[in-house]
């Protein structure tokens, strides 16, 4: 299960719809090593750590 949230860490990527571990929900906007950014809101950008992302949700559009 480890190996599996690791591949999906690894997979996340500009545009994804992600889920964070404190359940913000979001869209990636940039991806660094161990940090990404995601909007939250329309011009509210956060930063989170890479291992904070609890799922990625790629086909799911964000509502604004």
């Amino acid at each position: 299960r480890m190996k599996e949230h690791k591949a999906m860490l690894d997979s996340v990527k500009r545009g994804d719809e992600v889920v964070t571990s404190g359940g913000l929900i979001g869209r990636v906007t940039e991806v660094k090593d161990d940090e990404i950014s995601v909007e939250i809101a329309k011009d509210v950008k956060i930063r989170v750590r890479r291992d904070a992302i609890a799922s990625i949700n790629s086909n799911s559009p964000v509502k604004e």
